[in-house]
């Protein structure tokens, strides 16, 4: 068996399970003697068409997301769902008024018939309560998911357009946090808090109105007695709530940051011995998010409580006053039954809303935290009107380019260079010269912050974005592939490639040698990120997957700097298939790669200081002379009959 890398690899040896539970990574798969039970689950899923999305690399142009534009796009369904919530609402409230028809007309009057019809009435009452509840669920729910299957899709689309840069200055467990807790706490808001809010809300105002029916001096009473205390009470807790439930967002954020983290480098925190310090930085940061959260409990278990207190005293103060009012006359004993029972009503959504301001305050705070992402514009953004690029030949050029990722700070400082059409062409210079800054401005991950990049004459940021990476292949220096199979891994950019195309590409990188081997051949499993694979399979297969698109431009950030001797080797010979009839362009931390290309730039301090072949170089007795004898004395090469 023909083997690549040191470590065997996912086809020989243990399974991809046991392969990935070694790396120290969770199995992102279903376990095989699972797959039986898993597949009779799928069955009996729902289906679904098939999303009509038409993404667009740009960003919205929003300055603030908020509830209402996650609505507006449903506005009518919404406003069938508040018609809903009336009625139901309405309906409720009836209750206590045929309570006090029942005594004052019924029961006082001894008309046992205007009782009957009462009850009847009230049972009537009751079903129809029951019936409206239930379709107001039922399409509020279904409202409700709509409206966060929109705002997952939303989300997830802008973070595809959104820039390299930003995803270097955010922790991937930070994002991962927008798309799982806060989406889910504004679940909580959307299908339980808003929903509630509403209902408790009306009938609050319903009831106010009831109650001035009534008797508008003991509502007047009423509310001089609730209202000054309530207000006090709320402000303060908006004012402390809000600033507790943002902290708690925070936290819950860093805490999935810092679990992606520890999980992602489980071996070389093993390697380390740093799992118990780990554990304790793991401890810190939970006892952190434990005090977010405590502080707005402490801060609900004031309000609820004090809230509480002043509608039991405004309560029995309203027994009082309408008791008297009831033995001068004023008040017939049903008419305060009713009142009382209201009053009860009145203060019931009140306590509930209190609750309910919990789960509004954290949605509207993980609703901040994801407006802040929905609002973040992408640095490299797609122009009105882009032009597709057409078929190139593949001429690229710097035209005086600098460019820095943080002001003041330039990597590449006036840069001129021209690459001609299938040449190949090699970058070499010290760490952090600029070398891989130049391979991103091609592929326009960034835009220079000065000068201008073409490719056939054409300025890349008056191309579509799309039009441009369609026509370009990038293999960098640490593939990423994604839990599939080896041929789902190849046409990751060419979804619609036949059989054919996938089994010439696997062959024309040498990938079939292996492949051939395997009892599934290009079905064969691999797992998230390929941790099951040595580092020369997925090489190879990232080189499949830049080869099966047909690119016209080519660009390799430093593929074999990872690699052994034998590795490298079969990776060069796949790279010869590769680059043949195309422009490359080849990041190159070891010489033996940069010696092959027809021209090589030396990058210094940003700047383009020697420019040639490697023979041009070697006479030039410059920067790239000075590399190549010091890698010729580790290599045991003679510098004097470098060829």
């Amino acid at each position: 068996m023909v083997m690549m890398g040191g470590g065997g690899g996912a086809f020989m040896g243990p399974t991809a399970t046991q392969s990935s539970a070694t790396a120290g990574l969770p199995f992102a798969g279903v376990p095989t003697e699972m797959q039986e039970g898993a597949d009779k689950i799928l069955v009996k899923e729902p289906e679904h068409a098939a999303p009509n999305i038409i993404f667009s690399p740009n960003s919205m142009k929003q300055q603030k997301y908020g509830l209402w534009l996650l609505i507006r796009p449903r506005w009518v369904a919404a406003f069938v769902g508040l018609f809903l919530l009336i009625l139901e609402t309405g309906t409720a409230l009836l209750g206590p008024v045929l309570t006090q028809q029942g005594i004052d007309n019924g029961v006082i009057a001894k008309d046992k018939n205007f009782l009957n019809t009462v009850v009847y009435l009230f049972l009537a009452v009751i079903g129809l309560n029951i019936l409206i509840s239930f379709l107001r669920q039922r399409w509020n729910g279904r409202l409700g998911e709509d409206l966060l299957y929109d705002l997952r899709i939303k989300l997830f689309s802008h973070f595809q357009r959104l820039g390299i840069d930003w995803y270097t200055s955010e922790k991937s467990g930070v994002l991962l946090s927008r798309m799982t807790s806060d989406v889910e706490a504004l679940t909580l808001l959307i299908n339980e808090g808003f929903v509630n809010l509403v209902i408790q809300g009306v009938t609050v105002g319903v009831v106010t109105v009831i109650l001035f029916i009534y008797s508008p001096s003991l509502a007047l009473l009423l509310l001089g007695l609730v209202l000054p205390p309530l207000i006090v009470l709320t402000i303060w807790f908006r004012s402390v709530s809000q600033k507790g439930y943002a902290a708690v967002r925070d936290r819950i954020a860093d805490l999935l940051a810092d679990l992606s983290e520890n999980l992602s480098g489980i071996r070389v925190i093993s390697a380390l011995n740093r799992r118990r310090r780990n554990n304790q930085a793991h401890q810190q940061i939970t006892n952190n998010y434990l005090d977010a959260n405590l502080f707005t409990a402490r801060a609900g278990a004031i309000y609820g409580p004090a809230t509480e207190a002043v509608g039991i005293a405004s309560q029995a103060v309203v027994l009082l006053v309408g008791g008297w009012m009831v033995l001068d006359g004023e008040l017939k004993i049903g008419e305060l039954t009713a009142f009382v029972l209201f009053v009860t009503t009145f203060f019931a959504p009140i306590q509930q809303m209190v609750q309910l301001y919990n789960t509004y305050q954290q949605g509207q705070s993980a609703l901040q935290k994801i407006s802040s992402v929905l609002t973040t514009q992408p640095t490299v953004q797609q122009k009105v009107g882009a032009t597709q690029m057409p078929p190139i030949e593949g001429r690229i050029a710097f035209e005086d380019v600098s460019f820095s990722y943080s002001s003041g700070n330039e990597v590449l400082k006036n840069v001129n260079l021209v690459i001609e059409p299938g040449e190949t062409f090699a970058l070499v210079g010290a760490t952090g010269a600029g070398k891989s800054t130049v391979a991103k401005l091609i592929t326009r991950f960034y835009d220079p912050s000065s000068g201008r990049v073409t490719i056939d004459g054409m300025d890349l940021q008056d191309l579509e974005i799309y039009s441009l990476r369609s026509q370009l292949g990038v293999v960098p220096q640490e593939p990423f592939l994604f839990h599939g199979t080896i041929k789902e891994n190849i046409i990751f950019a060419a979804p619609h490639a036949t059989d054919e195309e996938v089994t010439q590409a696997a062959a024309q990188v040498g990938l079939d040698k292996i492949t051939e081997q395997l009892p599934a051949g290009l079905d064969t499993l691999i797992h998230e990120r390929g941790v099951s694979l040595s580092a020369g399979e997925r090489q190879l297969i990232a080189l499949a997957r830049a080869f099966i698109t047909r690119p016209r431009v080519i660009v390799l950030d430093e593929a074999t700097s990872s690699l052994d001797l034998k590795s490298e080797s079969h990776i060069e010979t796949g790279l010869d298939g590769l680059l043949e009839g195309r422009t490359a362009i080849l990041i190159a931390h070891r010489l033996a790669t940069a010696m092959k290309a027809d021209r090589i730039a030396v990058i210094h301090e940003g700047h383009v200081v020697e420019l040639g072949s490697h023979l041009q170089l070697i006479e030039l007795d410059g920067r790239y002379a000075d590399m190549y004898r010091t890698w010729s004395s580790h290599t045991g090469n003679d510098f004097d009959t470098a060829d």
